[in-house]
């Protein structure tokens, strides 16, 4: 648990899904505007807290790392008792599945609409309260472009996402009147161990539908975290697009 001797206009940060990737820039982003840190993965702990020692190092922050399945109320009720105060929740942890629809299990949508649907729902039951203690806080879910549009071989991812995109929605109606913003950015390709099951031939074809010629990184969503930061109070509700012109 942080220290009571921090000053008291430290912010805290609970990063789902954090031991790389989008996850990591995120962090490390934050770490460096000076924010405290909780931060989640599934199955790297190693790789989490070495990640976190690193940014509690280089940034003189605290950093605490935590192994949970963000899909399960218990380990999510767990972290939690570890947090008193919470300026800003990202959700980020999310798995894809790509495949056809009827020769999908039951274990896989189940897992799929747990990390990446059900973990909002016990994330922001937990970090809701804390925010109107100090009647502020940001909540920034990673969606996906496929969210709005839909892909064929991943309707489950799809559909997850288009179902963070309405509960964002939603719960920023909810929270404005409270001070509380709440947004999501939609991305598009961008170049994580998520696209590692693609072959380069199909990496190259899905880079020659971008307008911009590449598949975004990391650093750019985390960049737009950032900016969602900075970004005046009155910007609550809205999925963000950041997909290089592709859809």
């Amino acid at each position: 648990m942080p220290s009571e001797t921090l000053s008291p206009t430290t912010k805290y940060a609970l990063v789902t899904g954090a031991s790389r990737g989008i996850g990591y820039a995120i962090a490390h982003n934050l770490a460096k505007e000076g924010y405290h840190l909780y931060l989640t993965c599934r199955r790297s702990k190693e790789r989490l807290s070495e990640a976190a020692a690193h940014l509690a190092a280089q940034y003189h922050i605290e950093c605490i790392p935590f192994a949970a399945d963000m899909g399960n109320a218990d380990d999510v009720a767990q972290i939690f008792t570890r947090i008193d105060t919470l300026d800003l929740l990202v959700n980020n942890a999310g798995i894809s599945y790509v495949g056809l629809l009827h020769e999908m299990s039951d274990a896989d949508w189940r897992e799929i609409m747990g990390t990446n649907l059900d973990a909002l729902f016990y994330t922001c039951r937990h970090a809701i309260p804390l925010m109107l203690q100090n009647h502020r806080g940001k909540i920034i879910n990673i969606s996906s472009v496929w969210g709005n549009v839909g892909a064929s071989m991943e309707t489950a991812y799809s559909a997850s996402k288009g179902g963070m995109n309405s509960f964002t929605r939603a719960l920023a109606k909810e929270l404005a009147p409270s001070g509380i913003q709440v947004n999501a950015i939609a991305c598009g390709a961008i170049d994580t161990d998520m696209n590692k099951s693609f072959s380069p031939e199909d990496i190259d074809a899905l880079r020659n539908e971008i307008p911009a010629d590449r598949l975004g990184q990391p650093e750019e969503a985390a960049q737009m975290v950032l900016s969602l930061l900075h970004a005046p109070d009155y910007l609550t509700g809205q999925v963000i697009t950041m997909d290089g012109g592709w859809t």
